[in-house]
């Protein structure tokens, strides 16, 4: 340019033409570069979303997808609520390997002693370090540890974590391995560590059983470092040991593999996964799984801010839930009365056909997970669904919620049917579908997972299903005693009945005509909680008596982890019987929509966490989207004749409730593992599936998308099609309302789609406006 401006004195007329045609071709050429540009997803990601709020799997960053490892630093240790990785806590105790349903393990810290201090540091080796100096995206996190000024690099492959040290000069270097503590849900006890060359360690922790988790569990583990230990020193007073090295002149390098089988399994998942010591290699290998699976979903204009919301959401999405099988498939096995472990089959390359999971409850998850991992990892949800019958296979139940290699009966009904049925509808799986009908069907019966309540473990009472089997409801109280929890017989009726009628969606596509009968008749129970006086849904004792002083904004007391208010509407397989027992469709949407209007000024929550739920301040809200039981609400309206309501809502919903993006909001709630947000996506994509997709071709209702465009890359060894549009026509603020709907050039006049619509690939345009709504009448 300075060339140029030179050029200019000489001939200025002449230049400035020249500039501007070179302006114009720079501008072109810019438009080009980021057109073509490989777009880094992970850079959206805003890894520090509802931190003040985390319990002990929310937070990652040093991990993959899934992963078995799941590597960051604990600011806080000691329970599963508030605790991991807490923004507004400055003070590190440790990196931890695994952040997991009910499981924590193998923490370890990096410091500098000198003689002096040796004894100490043993129970005295947290830091302090600051939000300034740290930088965390997915699958990498840095952070400054000031009491020793240590940098520390972390990141992982899935079964191994990779650590980078760089020591100060002026003090004896070394590892602390904490193996003998509580760090999140469970105590670790009978931690051991020993050295096996001189750059070589292993050890096991056993993670103490807890109220929900009833079996202890042992993780092994092998450690390999760039550098030789000098000694490896055990403090008899805590369990802590202490390895200290020979030379860290250099940044220091360690492996940390992990397996719940043996030692020998953990060292061969390294060999496997991490065969080098390139540590930015590791990094960028994370970095590309990372954006493999957000760049699936690709968003077209909103706001900086609301792009990043979106990718953070997704990256939750595919996180929280964890694999717990090796690299040569062998995985713990704790359903029978002893540890055993077992063998995943293996394909004719002898690698694992699939990976074994630990898991929270799919309770909730008909509305999240079901549609997005359905839609666009169907990998994903095949994977889960052959570990759940795997799960089946050594214990004889489907699991609602696995941990450790065994069943912790975690929430309550049969929150896997609606999940497994889904991706069986969907397509993706199409094999042993009578087995799986049968295992199934098993768990909806006496003695099956259905009559469990939560956390039971050792009865099969507290479910109450034999009243709902022969009375067509479960009564509140429970006549027979508590066994577990959540024993709450109006939402325990709601949920069965639904999750009946997705069963019986299975049992016709077998040709069970009399199963069919059968669940679809149970599927009605619903109406034998309904109370026609009061309008709502209403806990029922044993003989028959509605709960005296009911009140419908009281949270629990018959409802689990909402109220009546918020629990009536679960009844999304027969929206038109609800309505019905309502006095019609006009009525139910009424009152439906008067609940939106006092929730939204309350940001459709129960206060700003999970914690806060029961709370008096808090609790009385009408529609809750911070917890699962009432987050299909705004939907409901599309099958009550106003699919507008169901577009401003779920948009004021998508704005209010997920549009922060900050440690201290984002979920409202329980994000639990990855429910909340899929939610989140799903509504600013503008699709949902009422019914968790458990029909034949599974339909999804139409709501009001954030962005300009949305594009689903469809997983070509699943679905014929190679992407799924969805385009918005005059989208702004204002303009939620979808005017008119085309879907390849055709109009649909109902405002829901079907399955094959989209996997065999087209376009959704949608129309919008701000036609008026009056909604104040």
């Amino acid at each position: 340019m300075k060339n140029l401006f030179i050029f200019k004195k000489v001939i200025l007329v002449t230049c400035l033409i020249f500039a501007l045609f070179l302006s114009c071709q720079n501008v072109k050429t810019e438009q080009v570069q980021k057109t073509t540009k490989t777009v880094d997803y992970t850079a959206k990601v805003y890894p520090w979303l509802d931190t003040e709020n985390s319990r002990w799997f929310f937070f990652s960053s040093a991990s993959r997808p899934f992963g078995m490892v799941n590597l960051s630093p604990d600011t806080q240790i000691g329970g599963a609520w508030g605790s991991g990785y807490r923004y507004k806590t400055d003070t590190i105790k440790g990196f931890s390997h695994i952040h997991a349903w009910q499981m924590a393990g193998v923490s370890v810290m990096p410091v500098t002693v000198s003689k002096t201090e040796k004894s100490k540091i043993y129970q005295d080796f947290y830091s302090k370090f600051s939000h300034e100096t740290e930088t965390v995206k997915p699958g990498f996190h840095q952070v400054q540890l000031q009491r020793y000024d240590i940098t520390a690099k972390l990141t992982s492959t899935t079964r191994v974590g990779l650590h980078e040290y760089s020591f100060p000069n002026t003090q004896q270097s070394a590892i602390l391995f904490n193996l003998n503590t509580k760090l999140g849900p469970c105590k670790n006890e009978n931690g051991d560590l020993k050295q096996d060359s001189a750059r070589e360690l292993s050890g096991s922790v056993t993670m103490a059983k807890t109220g929900r988790r009833p079996k202890p569990i042992t993780v092994y583990f092998k450690v390999k470092l760039n550098a030789d230990v000098a000694s490896v020193e055990k403090d008899k007073k805590t369990g802590n040991y202490l390895v200290t090295l020979k030379d860290a002149s250099k940044p220091v390098l360690m492996k940390l593999g992990i397996s719940y089988t043996s030692v020998k399994n953990a060292e061969l998942n390294i060999n496997e996964e991490l065969p080098s010591w390139d540590f930015n290699k590791v990094v960028e290998a994370s970095k590309k799984q990372w954006n493999d699976l957000l760049g699936r979903i690709e968003i077209q204009g909103g706001t900086e801010e609301s792009q990043s919301r979106f990718y953070t959401d997704l990256w939750h999405a595919l996180q929280g839930r964890r694999i717990i099988s090796d690299v040569n498939g062998a995985y713990p096995d704790l359903t029978g009365e002893n540890f055993k472990i077992g063998q995943l089959p293996l394909n004719e390359h002898g690698k694992p056909k699939f990976n074994h999971y630990n898991s929270d409850s799919f309770w909730g998850a008909q509305w999240t997970l079901n549609t997005l991992w359905g839609l666009v990892y169907p990998e994903i949800m095949e994977e889960f669904v052959h570990s759940l019958m795997q799960y089946y296979n050594d214990g004889g139940l489907v699991p609602r919620g696995p941990s450790g290699g065994n069943y912790t009966n975690v929430m309550t009904g049969a929150s896997s049917t609606p999940f497994i049925v889904s991706a069986i509808q969907k397509g993706i799986i199409k094999n042993d579908l009578e087995f799986i009908y049968q295992a199934l069907k098993k768990n909806h019966m006496l003695n099956g997972i259905m009559a469990k309540s939560g956390y039971e473990h050792n009865t099969f009472e507290g479910g109450g299903l034999k009243y709902y089997i022969n009375q067509g409801y479960v009564p509140y109280p429970l006549p027979d005693g508590k066994f577990g929890i959540h024993e709450d017989g109006a939402s325990m009726t709601l949920e069965y009945a639904y999750q009946d009628y997705t069963l019986a969606q299975l049992a016709k596509k077998l040709n069970h005509e009399s199963d069919y009968n059968y669940f679809i008749n149970r599927s009605k129970n619903y109406k034998n909680v309904f109370d026609v006086e009061t309008g709502w849904v209403r806990p029922k004792n044993v003989n028959g008596h509605w709960k005296q002083n009911f009140d419908p904004f009281q949270v629990e007391h018959g409802f689990i982890e909402s109220n009546a208010a918020q629990a009536t509407w679960f009844v999304p397989h027969d929206i038109n019987g609800l309505a019905e027992l309502m006095g019609g469709v006009f009525n139910a949407s009424e009152k439906l929509n008067e609940q939106f209007k006092t929730a939204e000024k309350q940001n459709f929550a129960a206060g700003n966490s999970h914690a806060q739920e029961s709370h008096p301040e808090y609790s009385r809200v009408p529609i809750n989207y911070g917890n699962q039981p009432s987050i299909q609400t705004a939907f409901i309206f599309n099958k009550l004749n106003r699919p507008d309501l169901t577009q401003f809502w779920t948009r004021k919903v998508a704005t209010k409730t997920f549009g922060g993006l900050s440690p201290k909001v984002g979920y409202f709630g329980d994000e639990d593992q990855g429910l909340m947000g899929s939610l989140s996506v799903l509504l600013k994509m503008g699709l949902f599936q009422l019914n968790g997709g458990t029909e034949e071709n599974p339909e999804y209702q139409i709501g009001s998308p954030v962005f300009n465009q949305v594009t689903i890359h469809l997983n070509s060894n699943y679905y014929k099609g190679n992407k799924f549009v969805i385009s918005t026509e005059n989208n702004s603020e204002s303009n939620v309302i979808v005017n008119k709907v085309m879907l390849n050039n055709t109009e649909v006049t109902d405002f829901s789609i079907k399955h094959n619509d989209i996997i065999n690939g087209g376009n959704l345009h949608l129309k919008m406006t701000n036609q008026s709504l009056n909604l104040s009448e």
